[in-house]
């Protein structure tokens, strides 16, 4: 597939476009600089809408779009439990966390672990999250995008690596992360045209242009594997997606790690003028996660009846999108790449808020905000230009970039998940317990990938939780008991919801119940 001259020329208007925009965003502060809650957090300004598009920008990239739509290529509908399961884990987030964190008026998530537990904690969690996000996460998404542009434009994959780095530098590093949120409710409204318009183009042309209906009841009939949510032991992809353990196992921990305590997701709501912006924005968000296995997923499916011959599944989306009609093809290319370079901005405005905020300012304090701000700017520089030069030694050995991400995080995520509800909910959590769980996270991980090998991935993650969960008591309860601090108490926070956000919380667990009976 290549793009025609009205592709290319529909994709560099909207490159141009969306420069503009971010330019315009910023346009109030160039009069003396940005303080750095101006910067890391958008002036604590943001409505909800654009904090439940930025969640969702910064959430879908290269490694949802085209490894999701892969998935459904090989696997089915059932890979839709990570974005179904995200909705209801959105919810519990915005009613029983976000409270406590932006009662304590954090910047990032270290912070909060400083603020309850000690410095240890939080200098500990920060390296980690700076090495997950550089050399995992930015890395794997500049990796998969570099591969995306080669297969649909033609472009050397390394040199789509650096026009990604280079644009998301160019729109988000002046701009901070208002520039960033704002111009993805512009990336969140072409990447959703995008993507229901390629799946009503894909289900068209599986039904023989008899219409969108037609085409997901041929689906249905002729791929009928592919429409079981909850996979059989028997199941040849059931490694990956452990039957029942989807809904009650350890999906819900990789969730709430990453939607609760992950910093380049929740510093949009952390951004939010009150909690109850925050909260209609994490409302918002949970709704279009619902709508993600449609833009992303379907396309996939129809592929196994369209072209079926793939020699890899991660082709299916890039194979779909020669649907397009020229000029609407370089529409959906521009949604793509908006997807992927509005998560690289997400994740160097990230780095650049944990390195200035947690790890430089504490060594060099007293500075001017200015300072602190072009710290993080240079540090945001850094991370993706270290990225861009590991991106091949550490990925091309790997067959799915997805794997990598999931099966490296993996090893830490239940830890994590520890530390935080622990310290959140459980007044009697140490120090000590929380370094516990954090180091115990990696070694029980790793104990049983060696020796149980034939446990899901996923029902790794639950065991070593619960392993966790009990170690972080039983040093905590065994240790010295620490005063209590501000950050526990829970009396001045207030977990009532409005009548809005229970209706939306209602309405999205009718929408599930509906989604796992329909196709249990």
């Amino acid at each position: 597939m290549k793009l025609e001259m009205l592709d290319t020329t529909v994709f560099i208007a909207y490159v141009l476009g969306l420069l503009m925009l971010a330019l315009w965003i910023s346009r109030e502060d160039k009069q003396g600089g940005k303080n750095t809650e101006d910067y890391f957090l958008a002036s604590k300004s943001l409505p909800w809408w654009a904090i439940g598009a930025s969640l969702i920008a910064s959430n879908i990239s290269a490694e949802q779009i085209i490894g999701m739509s892969g998935s459904g290529y090989a696997v089915g509908i059932a890979i839709a439990s990570y974005e179904w399961m995200a909705a209801i884990t959105l919810i519990i987030v915005g009613k029983y966390m976000l409270p406590i964190f932006l009662k304590n008026n954090i910047y990032t998530m270290p912070q909060y672990l400083e603020q309850r537990f000690d410095s240890k904690v939080k200098t500990t969690l920060a390296l980690f999250w700076l090495a997950v996000y550089v050399f995992v996460n930015l890395t794997a998404v500049l990796w998969l995008g570099g591969l995306a542009i080669e297969t649909v434009a033609g472009v050397d994959w390394m040199y789509g690596m650096i026009f990604l780095a280079v644009f998301s530098i160019a729109y988000s590093l002046y701009g901070g992360l208002k520039a960033v949120a704002y111009t993805d409710i512009l990336q969140v409204v072409l990447l959703v045209f995008g993507g229901l318009l390629l799946s009503y183009l894909a289900l068209d042309a599986v039904s023989d242009g008899q219409g969108f209906i037609a085409g997901f009841s041929v689906l249905t009939e002729h791929a009928p594997a592919h429409f079981d949510m909850i996979l059989s032991p028997e199941n040849e992809h059931y490694m990956s997606l452990p039957g029942i353990s989807v809904l009650v196992g350890g999906m819900w921990i990789m969730n709430f790690s990453y939607w609760g305590f992950n910093q380049y997701i929740i510093q949009r709501a952390l951004a939010a003028k009150d909690v109850k912006e925050a909260q209609k924005g994490i409302a918002f968000a949970a709704f279009l996660k619902l709508l993600m296995p449609l833009i992303v997923v379907v396309p996939g499916i129809a592929a196994v009846i369209l072209y079926p011959q793939l020699s890899a599944p991660d082709q299916a989306y890039p194979s779909m999108m020669s649907l397009m009609p020229v000029g609407i093809k370089g529409l959906v290319f521009a949604a793509l790449v908006a997807a992927i370079v509005s998560s690289l901005a997400s994740m160097t405005n990230s780095i650049s808020t944990i390195f200035t905020m947690d790890i430089y300012a504490k060594m060099k304090q007293g500075k001017s905000q200015r300072h602190y701000v072009q710290v993080g700017r240079v540090a945001a520089l850094a991370s993706l230009t270290i990225a861009l030069f590991v991106a091949e030694p550490l990925l091309g050995k790997f067959d799915q970039a997805f794997q990598y991400i999931q099966e490296f995080t993996g090893f830490f995520t239940p830890g994590i998940v520890v530390i935080f509800v622990m310290g959140m909910f459980w007044s009697k959590a140490t120090s000590a317990g929380a370094l516990a769980a954090a180091l115990g996270s990696a070694g029980f991980s790793l104990l049983l990938k060696v020796y149980w090998p034939e446990l899901p991935f996923m029902d790794r993650v639950g065991v070593v939780f619960l392993l966790c969960l009990a170690l972080c008591v039983i040093v905590s309860l065994a240790g010295k008991a620490e005063s209590s601090n501000e950050s526990v108490d829970l009396s001045e926070v207030s977990f009532e919801t409005t009548k809005g956000f229970n209706i939306a919380t209602v309405v999205v667990v009718i929408i599930l119940i509906a989604l796992y009976t329909t196709w249990w």
